[in-house]
C-alpha cells in the first residue's frame, strides 16, 4: 500500500466517523480518489508530497479525454465531482499536517447553467389522470399516491422509496424526512396527496413497514417487498408516456414542478430552499429565471413605449 492509499483510507474513515457522511457519499469519494491514485501511481507519484499542479492538470486532461466502451466522454459534472473529492482529500491532509498541494489551488471547472424541466398545469393533470390505465386497484391507488406525494413534498426519489408507514402523519399533513447528508427536514402534504395516501393505505392488507410496496401478486402477500427508487422512476416514465407528455419525465421533474409552483405563487426563495432541503441557496436559484412573473410584467409595461 502506497502512502497516498494509506491516507485515502484514513480520509474515508474520517468522513464516516467525524463528518458522519452517508455511505453513498463515502462510496463516491472512494471511487473518485481511487481513480486519481491509480493515475498518480502510473506517474510514480505515490506520496502526498508528490502531488503537484502538473499532476492534477494531467489528471484533469485524462478525465476530459476519457471515453467509456461506447465511446462516450465523461460528463463535465462527473469530472467536477473528481476535483471536489480531491480537494477535500488535500484539505484533510493539510489538517493533519501532511505536506502536499494546497487544496485552494484547485479550481473547479465552470459549468453551464442547469436546464430545469417542469410540468405545466395541463400536463401535470394529464399525468395524474393517466393512472386510471392501471387495471389492478391496489397498484392504481399506490401509483396515484406516489405521484401526488412527489408533487406535494418535492421529495427526491430515494427519499420517497425509503419512507416507512409510521413516518407519515396523515392527521398533521406533515412529516420529517432524512435527506442528503443525513439532514432532517419537514415536508408537507396537500389535501389531494393526503387523500391519495389514505385511500392507498386503507386498501393495504400486508404487514410491510414500507410506505410503498410492489404488490406484484394477484393474491396480496403478508410481507410485501418495498418499492425501489428504480421502480418509482419506471412508473413515472410509464404514466408520462400514457399521458402523451412530450418532454422526458422523471420523479425529479415533479420536484422541479413543485418548486416552480411555489415560487410562481409568491413563495420566497429561502422557504423553498428549506422545503427542498438544499444546503445552499445557490442551488435553489436555478428556478428563479423560470418563475419571475414580475420581470415579464415590467417588460410588457415599459418596453418599446417610445415607438409609434
Amino acid at each position: 500500500m502506497t502512502p497516498l492509499e494509506k491516507y485515502k483510507t484514513q480520509f474515508l474513515e474520517h468522513l464516516e466517523v467525524e463528518k458522519n457522511r452517508s455511505r453513498l457519499t463515502i462510496r463516491n469519494y472512494d471511487l473518485y480518489l481511487k481513480r486519481f491514485l491509480e493515475f498518480a501511481k502510473g506517474r510514480q507519484a505515490n506520496s502526498p508530497a508528490a502531488v503537484d499542479l502538473d499532476l492534477v492538470r494531467s489528471f484533469r486532461l485524462f478525465l476530459n479525454r476519457h471515453t467509456d466502451r461506447f465511446g462516450r466522454g465523461m460528463k463535465l459534472q462527473t469530472q467536477t465531482y473528481h476535483v471536489i473529492a480531491l480537494r477535500s482529500f488535500l484539505k484533510y491532509l493539510s489538517k493533519i499536517d501532511i505536506k502536499t498541494l494546497a487544496a485552494e489551488k484547485l479550481e473547479l471547472p465552470k459549468t453551464p447553467s442547469r436546464q430545469v424541466a417542469f410540468l405545466e398545469t395541463d400536463d401535470l393533470e394529464k399525468l395524474f389522470k393517466a393512472v386510471v390505465a392501471e387495471k389492478n386497484e391496489l397498484r392504481r391507488l399506490r401509483d396515484r399516491a406516489i405521484l401526488e406525494l412527489l408533487f406535494s413534498t418535492g421529495l427526491r426519489v430515494a427519499e420517497a422509496a425509503n419512507l416507512k408507514r409510521g413516518q407519515v402523519n396523515l392527521k398533521k399533513d406533515e412529516f420529517s424526512v432524512k435527506g442528503k447528508g443525513d439532514k432532517i427536514r419537514v415536508v408537507f402534504l396537500s389535501p389531494s396527496a393526503r387523500h391519495a395516501l389514505k385511500s392507498y393505505l386503507e386498501r393495504r392488507r400486508d404487514n410491510s413497514p414500507a410506505l410503498f410496496a410492489r404488490h406484484n401478486q394477484e393474491i396480496e402477500m403478508l410481507d410485501e417487498i418495498p418499492l425501489t427508487a428504480r421502480s418509482i422512476q419506471r412508473l413515472v416514465k410509464k404514466y408520462s408516456l400514457l399521458a402523451g407528455i412530450s418532454i422526458s419525465i422523471t420523479p425529479h421533474t415533479l420536484r422541479h414542478t413543485m418548486a416552480t409552483d411555489l415560487l410562481q405563487a409568491g413563495a420566497d426563495l429561502r422557504s423553498v430552499q428549506e422545503i427542498l432541503g438544499h444546503s445552499s441557496i445557490t442551488t435553489t436559484q436555478i428556478y428563479t429565471h423560470l418563475t419571475n412573473k414580475r420581470l415579464k410584467e415590467i417588460h410588457h409595461k415599459y418596453h418599446g413605449k417610445f415607438r409609434k
